[in-house]
């Protein structure tokens, strides 16, 4: 992020802040208000990690010549005959 993005960041924080004490003044020490003010404190803390955080170099673009296209038709039915279901056992074996 640019210093401008983190900075607008902040200020919204601290907008978000402000709301959230405002909401405490009428609401008190509701559950719900604490849960807000949880959450302001979180962004601002992960803020401050992105303040600190390098910016990534840009991602190399992908080799497309190495993609392998699975189709999404139905798998033969017989090419699982006779195999078991992990997890669900056997299937049930005629007995006799």
């Amino acid at each position: 992020m640019s210093t401008t993005e983190i900075a607008e960041l902040r200020r919204t924080i601290g907008q978000l802040r402000q709301c959230v004490g405002a909401l405490r003044s009428r609401y008190g020490d509701a559950s719900a208000v604490r849960r807000l003010a949880n959450d302001v404190e979180r962004l601002d803390i992960d803020a401050g990690d992105l303040d600190e955080t390098k910016v990534p170099a840009q991602a190399k673009p992908v080799d497309r010549s190495n993609v392998v296209v699975v189709p999404d038709t139905p798998y033969d039915p017989s090419l699982w005959q006779g195999a078991d279901d992990e997890g669900v056992g056997g299937y049930q074996r005629d007995q006799r």
